[in-house]
């Protein structure tokens, strides 16, 4: 058996970094829901808590995953960047756009100018996807992923959601391993889809060259902490679907936060003795306590729990 790496306290600042990241991710989040409501933006569905929304988002992620699989074992990787740099331009657009309106009232030159800095953002990554790049677009992606699914589905179904995934993830990871393989492949395209925080000075994602899978192979002390763009979003949804469902939910939505920070504090001292854990477990887990404990304290009842067809 493997001798079990001790914590390394040179790691702990960048840590802290990445927990920061979820903070900013969720807190934008947050801020531009009431923005993209004044900005007139349709939900992705338009019964919030129609139970088939589920079933929808879980086919299209595992349709995703298994295209992205099957294009990069037996055809080019860069048809990968083109679907994902299109999605990426997408979100971004649809984040810019209310905000943009906010400070420019005509609807049209708003639309513009966020097509254009969407453009300018799709670009930048394809010509220079250095890490802090990677981190800013992560951060934009992440926080219009969040807002456009958290104002599409309920409490519960969000829930039922990040349950779904967690275990999704956690089989991904340690069973048929084909999580770190998608990791490996948008690592080498240098895509935001892994955020990425560095342990070392100069360290450089563009002269990143040997495979996660290798140097886990390899146990190789890896110079960056990385963490999927996913781990992130997926408790964001509950955020902002309960600050979205529930009137006067902030202080719940801010416990779901503090419940992920919490789930990611613990996924950390295991990934900080040199063993990848799936996140979304701990994650996902932490922001549901979050939420049912502080509703209990605050309403003294789980809110905004409801289903219908």
């Amino acid at each position: 058996m493997a001798k079990e790496k001790k914590i390394d306290k040179k790691a702990i600042i960048p840590v802290f970094l990445m927990g920061c990241l979820f903070v900013i991710v969720h807190g934008l989040a947050l801020l531009v829901t009431a923005p993209f409501k004044v900005a007139g933006l349709q939900p992705a569905f338009d019964n919030p808590n129609d139970p088939m929304n589920i079933i929808f988002i879980f086919v299209i992620l595992l349709t995703f995953t298994v295209v992205i699989l099957l294009i990069s074992r037996f055809w080019k990787k860069q048809f990968i960047q083109v679907l994902i740099l299109g999605a990426i331009g997408y979100t971004a657009a649809y984040l810019f756009y209310p905000l943009l309106t906010l400070v420019i009232p005509e609807v049209t030159a708003s639309a513009i100018i966020a097509i254009v800095l969407a453009i300018a953002l799709v670009y930048i990554l394809y010509k220079f996807p250095e890490w802090y790049v990677i981190d800013i677009a992560g951060v934009i992606i992440g926080a219009g992923a969040i807002v456009i699914f958290g104002m599409s589905l309920g409490i519960l179904l969000v829930i039922i959601l990040l349950v779904g995934l967690a275990i999704y993830d956690a089989i991904s990871v340690y069973k048929t391993k084909h999580m770190i393989d998608l990791a490996d492949t948008v690592m080498d395209l240098k895509l935001p889809v892994l955020l990425v925080v560095p342990k070392v000075r100069h360290y450089s994602l563009i002269k990143e060259t040997k495979s996660l899978k290798q140097k886990i192979k390899d146990d190789d002390e890896r110079d960056a902490f990385f963490m999927g763009l996913g781990d992130i979003v997926m408790p964001g949804i509950l955020v902002v679907a309960i600050y979205n469902n529930v009137s006067g939910s902030l202080p719940i939505s801010l416990s779901a936060i503090f419940g992920t920070l919490v789930g990611f504090a613990i996924l950390m001292i295991f990934v900080m003795k040199g063993k990848p854990q799936a996140g979304l477990p701990l994650l996902c887990g932490g922001a549901i306590a979050g939420y049912i404990i502080s509703s209990l304290v605050f309403f003294g009842e789980l809110k905004g729990l409801t289903f219908s067809f």
